[in-house]
């Protein structure tokens, strides 16, 4: 039944539903909302990359292997 998933036709319906249901003065204002959204999480999804290099790696003077 939902063999293809989602085609483009059904993509346009959603579009125009959306349309209808919001009106084109808040779709606007919804899109800029989502993109700050966005901006947010991937500049905090890349803080925590940072924050976990950072942990990852060992002190440059502390050493757990030591040779014998």
């Amino acid at each position: 039944m939902l063999r293809n998933g989602l085609e483009p036709w059904h993509l346009l319906v959603l579009a125009i539903v959306i349309i209808l249901l919001f009106g084109s003065k808040k779709l606007p204002e919804a899109a800029r909302g989502l993109g700050k959204s966005m901006r947010i999480l991937k500049s905090e999804a890349k803080a925590m990359k940072e924050d976990g290099a950072v942990a990852a790696r060992p002190a440059s003077g502390d050493s757990t292997v030591r040779e014998v």
